[in-house]
């Protein structure tokens, strides 16, 4: 587990990293090349739903884990032992911290090129479910402490959060995409 949180940790260094660089670029090359500026907060507007179908392709992989690491708690003694070998639960826990981390920064990242390019944010559904979303997550997250001690109506809680997070996320893909058609329209 700890080698794949690091790994994880890298991959999200690394990335950092990668799209800093040409944020810093554009500091140097201000002065000479203006169209390059232009150019990154135009294409710098499909990051984020790129980075939220991923997200929401992952969160449905999580929500199918969670269900075999609770078919798994839930089984006879004989089915138990060979679903533990499948390791769903420590899977569905690292997945779900990737999902949290990603979709925090992928929110504020959201917002931040929005208002860049158009000097302000959309106070709309899309905006709003979007800052829902990222509350329920952390409100869900924070329940696994006690759903470690055991603690079925924590489970519950958590069950039914992520429920109305990958709901709300499949909403948040259609409201998305009528926004990155308008993107497309305006290129």
């Amino acid at each position: 587990m700890y080698e794949q949180l690091m790994e994880a940790g890298n991959i999200l260094t690394n990335t950092l990293l990668h799209f800093s660089n040409p944020i810093v670029m554009v500091a140097e090359e201000e002065v000479t090349n203006p169209d390059l500026i232009e150019t990154i907060k135009t294409w710098s507007q499909f990051g984020h739903p790129i980075l939220m179908w991923a997200l929401l392709g992952l969160s449905i992989y999580a929500l199918y884990l969670g269900i075999q690491a609770r078919r798994t708690r839930m089984a006879d003694k004989e089915t138990r032992k060979e679903l533990v070998g499948k390791n769903f639960n420590n899977r569905h826990h690292q997945i779900g911290s990737i999902i949290l981390a990603f979709m925090v920064l992928g929110t504020i990242g959201g917002m931040a090129v929005t208002y860049v390019n158009n000097g302000k944010l959309f106070f709309g559904a899309h905006l709003l479910a979007g800052l829902g979303m990222t509350g329920l997550i952390a409100v869900s997250a924070s329940l696994v402490p006690l759903m470690q001690k055991g603690n079925e109506f924590a489970r519950l809680s958590h069950i039914s959060l992520n429920i109305t997070l990958v709901g709300l996320f499949l909403w948040q893909a259609v409201s998305g995409m009528e926004i990155v058609q308008k993107l497309l329209d305006n290129l």
